[in-house]
């Protein structure tokens, strides 16, 4: 795992990325409902090729990050550059063209559909052919077809879910239904993936391959991969570099060793989930 090193931004990276434009960087982005502020100076780098983590307290606003990043929401102040362009006044759309993706806490799956046609319906910003082509069936339409059925089962053999391409995604077993999301995600080529909340609802064994395989797509696809999730075993066993969330602010970035035993964090989060499971 890399070191974390700053950045001329005020930001810290792995410091295999250094020298390289961060994929990801917010400055001190907010948004207020109303007379409420849910978000406030949130400030962050992500380098890359890094694994970063974003944790705190339920209803601390992290969900609302995303869809910050994402431009599900249209901040009311702050800055957002996503491979040194500012997404501000793009749509969800052009935001994923440029290079963002992301699954959710509760899985969005097209369940009556087929593994296979949920993967490819990621897939559909790289399909080079129109509507006349496809339904005349003409050349350049068979290949791209052909092109996006190897691209989707190389897709599902990252998870060893090839043998699951026909069947119905609503019939999968929650955790699978969680990790074909993901692959429907990595299906429009991003070079950042955020993921809110990836082991809810998987069992241990379950939460240890979605470690490997987090780290797994970050080295296959060199991309970066930003994670929402309570589970701090994952967090801490995978993120270089964490920041903890609490009533719509950071309160504490860091390495893993540096969140564990900052006095802050331990009061505002991680001393409360202890005390949540004596």
């Amino acid at each position: 795992m890399s070191r974390l090193v700053p950045t001329p931004s005020t930001g810290v990276i792995p410091e295999r990325d250094l020298g390289k434009t961060p994929v990801l960087e917010v400055v001190r982005l907010g948004i207020d409902f109303g007379g409420l502020t849910a978000v406030d100076d949130f400030t962050i780098t992500v380098g890359p090729t890094e694994i970063c983590g974003l944790i705190g307290p339920n209803g601390a606003g992290k969900t609302t990050v995303f869809n910050l990043l994402t431009n599900v929401y249209q901040p009311t102040r702050g800055t957002i550059l996503l491979n040194g362009v500012p997404t501000q006044g793009k749509s969800v759309h052009e935001v994923n063209k440029m290079g963002i993706a992301r699954t959710f806490q509760n899985v969005r799956l097209f369940k009556e559909m087929s593994v296979e046609d949920n993967v490819l319906i990621g897939l559909h910003n790289s399909m080079n052919y129109n509507i006349f082509e496809s339904f005349c069936k003409m050349p350049r339409y068979i290949r791209e077809e052909k092109r996006s059925h190897e691209k989707a089962m190389e897709l599902l053999s990252i998870f060893n879910m090839e043998h699951l391409a026909e069947d119905r995604a609503g019939s999968l077993p929650y955790g699978v239904q969680r990790r074909l999301e993901i692959l429907r995600a990595l299906a429009t080529d991003p070079s950042i993936i955020l993921l809110d909340e990836p082991a809810a609802g998987m069992n241990p064994n379950e939460t240890e391959a979605l470690m490997q395989n987090i780290q797994k797509i970050r080295d296959t696809f060199r991309i970066a991969v930003m994670l929402i999730e309570h589970d701090m075993n994952l967090v801490m066993g995978i993120c270089e570099g964490i920041a903890v969330l609490n009533y719509g602010r950071i309160i504490a970035k860091g390495t893993p060793d540096e969140i564990k035993s900052n006095p802050q964090v331990i009061e505002a989060y991680l001393g409360n989930r202890r005390n949540e499971g004596a």
